[in-house]
């Protein structure tokens, strides 16, 4: 993606006026490929065509939870999601983020917020792959991570990596061997603002040790350091 102002912009939200309000403060913005689907079964159609380059999504939906869609979206793509959500309770916001998402945002919301809050998951998950294309993977054993397709490889198979797991690897293989701190790292994933977010943080490590360790349990590479953060070793 040469431009992030280029992206495809997918909300599900089932509410018409909302939609229209989004789409036109995302399009004044300078996003032009914004669309609008109204529940999830139009969501579900889109998994198996074009997948957008970031999701907007409700929670709650008139067949089905945003959550659940995130599980689903999450087995087949790593793309980013942001919710908008009347849901305010702090366990909801910590579920959306633990299940995978980028962001969640509590309705109402101010229009600047919104896009500043796209604007910033959007530079967070494609800026550094455009940036970073002389290293494109890395091996880890028996496996090999590619960062431009998003996956990691074994023995001809391949497991799709999420747009957070990505920024966490990428931060450490910049650093390959010395320590990245938990606020570096949650800084790169959440910039800023990143309070809070400690928790989260070890949801998406373990996640990650699933996908690229032999043994999660026992560790060889994404390797915590205690009281500081965590290392990839060499």
């Amino acid at each position: 993606m040469k431009d992030l102002y280029e992206s495809r912009i997918l909300l599900v939200d089932d509410q018409p006026e909302l939609c229209r309000m989004v789409m036109e403060i995302l399009k004044k913005a300078g996003y032009k490929n914004t669309r609008c689907v109204y529940n999830l079964k139009e969501a579900r159609n889109i998994l198996n065509t074009a997948l957008p380059d970031l999701w907007l999504l409700d929670v709650n939906l008139p067949d089905g939870d945003g959550f659940t869609f995130l599980q689903e979206l999450r087995a087949v793509s790593g793309c980013p999601v942001l919710f908008l959500s009347a849901r305010d309770q702090d366990a909801d916001r910590l579920l959306g983020l633990g299940l995978g998402a980028d962001d969640y945002i509590t309705k109402p919301f101010l229009p600047r917020e919104l896009v500043l809050r796209v604007a910033n998951v959007l530079k967070r998950t494609y800026q550094p792959f455009v940036q970073k294309e002389e290293q494109t993977k890395i091996h880890l054993g028996e496996k090999t991570v590619d960062f431009a397709g998003g996956t990691v490889e074994q023995a001809g198979k391949e497991t799709a990596l999420t747009a957070k797991e990505l920024l966490i690897l990428q931060k450490l293989a910049d650093n390959r061997g010395n320590i990245v701190t938990f606020d570096a790292l949650c800084e790169t994933l959440w910039g800023d603002n990143y309070y809070g977010y400690e928790n989260t943080l070890m949801v998406h490590i373990r996640r990650l040790r699933e996908k690229i360790e032999e043994n999660p349990s026992s560790p060889r590479y994404l390797l915590t350091v205690r009281g500081l953060g965590y290392k990839l070793a060499k």
